[in-house]
């Protein structure tokens, strides 16, 4: 990603406390980056001209709720990076509250936002808890506004290290479309940007020789093919990704993420996914996560 005369790569991590930034911070570091944790936004404009005269390539930052009283100061200094020709890269870590609640109870840490009061009831201190996420939900709207969103809810550790590399490959002067198969079963991403239903088609799991494949085996491929409805579900997504997609890089979109779901994410999801990888990676940087396949 070109962003100026040095090239210079800047990552920013925000989320939500619990999301998983330090995983996605230690996966830039791997990708061969410098990586500074908690950095206050006020310093950000001055540290990248630190790096720059250092002849740094690759910074990867993370910020996230723990400074609160001045994290309103990003927007500005974001759009001060840009004014210089140094474009970042955003990507907001989230997951459901119950999740977070329960992150926070097994590793037993107290949220940043927690009141110092002492609080005498698991009951009670469930509630504090709660209360302090979605006070950091506020706190941090605008940024995850303007950011490429990554639901952690459900996914592992090793998953979302895959998925923050993937997405620093990408040129960030393009709209990135992402495609990703899911289970309704298992909740539907929350960082999808538009979501496709495709439970009414037929299902290759009720055909024996079918149901231990996946939609990426041509036994599978073969069989949807064949199918009146499961073409026209696929030409119904393509018209109407192509008849927006061009707004939405017009409205300065970095990345769109496309969620297609079926009952179990196996077959059918998996299928249409491949098939509109295809279908739009000659015009789009596109990516593609089969959620339930890399979670066996």
């Amino acid at each position: 990603m070109k962003t100026g005369p040095l090239n210079l790569q800047i990552v920013l991590i925000t989320g939500m406390s619990g999301s998983g930034k330090s995983v996605a911070l230690h996966a830039l570091e791997d990708a061969g980056f410098f990586c500074v944790d908690n950095l206050p936004p006020e310093l950000l404009v001055p540290f990248v001209a630190l790096e720059k005269e250092h002849k740094a390539t690759r910074v990867a930052i993370a910020m996230d709720v723990r400074t609160a009283t001045s994290l309103p100061l990003l927007p500005e200094q974001l759009a001060v990076l840009k004014t210089q020709g140094i474009m970042v890269k955003s990507l907001f870590l989230d997951a459901t509250t119950g999740t977070l609640v329960r992150r926070y109870s097994e590793t037993r840490r107290k949220h940043p936002l927690s009141q110092a009061a002492s609080v005498h009831s698991a009951q009670d201190q469930r509630r504090a808890l709660v209360d302090a996420i979605e006070l950091e939900r506020e706190l941090l709207a605008d940024l995850r506004e303007n950011a490429h969103v990554i639901d952690t809810s459900i996914i592992r550790p090793s998953q979302l290290q895959g998925y923050v590399k993937s997405l620093i490959t990408t040129p960030g002067e393009q709209l990135t479309l992402v495609f990703e198969s899911f289970a309704f079963k298992r909740g539907v991403p929350g960082d999808a940007d538009y979501v496709f239903d495709v439970r009414m088609l037929p299902n290759p799991h009720y055909e024996p020789e079918l149901r231990p494949l996946t939609g990426q085996d041509e036994p599978v491929a073969a069989f949807l093919r064949e199918q009146a409805d499961v073409a026209q579900m696929l030409e119904h997504i393509q018209k109407f990704l192509t008849y927006w997609l061009d707004g939405l890089a017009r409205d300065h979109r970095s990345y769109v993420t496309v969620a297609i779901g079926c009952t179990g994410g196996q077959h059918r999801s998996v299928y249409l996914v491949e098939q509109l990888v295809k279908l739009f990676e000659d015009k789009w940087v596109t990516l593609k996560r089969h959620r339930e396949l890399e979670t066996r």
